[in-house]
């Protein structure tokens, strides 16, 4: 006599419910973490410029102890292209004369950078720091 056995394919396997959930979930969790994502790229953009403003200034500072004067000074510093820096700020030289000096480090239009509350940074031969925010330094 013959036993038949009586197995059962088992599938496994998701179904179409559970697949659609995760890509919800999914898309819930992109949709809070990227605008975050974007805000801290922004601030680590702006604090590298903050940087390079200070570099900029030590460079003056080096500048008039040796020619005691600002004038014909020429920062020309590895901070402005690094980490494609150039592509959201421009660093501007400006207000030169014998004793005083302001730095700028101006967002380059259209760029990611333009989004970001603070705008323009800003540093002068006193140390007094500019942005179109006070908690942007």
């Amino acid at each position: 006599m013959k036993l038949s056995s009586t197995r059962r394919n088992a599938q496994s396997g998701f179904t179409l419910i559970e697949v659609m959930i995760v890509v919800v979930v999914i898309g819930i969790l992109a949709s809070i973490a990227f605008p975050a994502y974007q805000q801290y790229v922004m601030r680590t953009y702006r604090d590298s410029a903050k940087a390079c403003l200070a570099e900029h200034a030590q460079f003056m500072e080096r500048y008039y102890s040796t020619n005691l004067t600002y004038v014909d000074a020429d920062p020309t510093l590895d901070c402005t292209t690094e980490s494609n820096m150039e592509s959201r700020y421009t660093f501007a030289l400006g207000d030169l004369a014998q004793n005083t000096y302001s730095l700028t480090a101006e967002v380059v239009a259209g760029s990611a950078q333009a989004g970001d509350e603070c705008g323009d940074l800003g540093l002068t031969h006193t140390g007094a720091k500019s942005a179109s925010a006070e908690s942007c330094w």
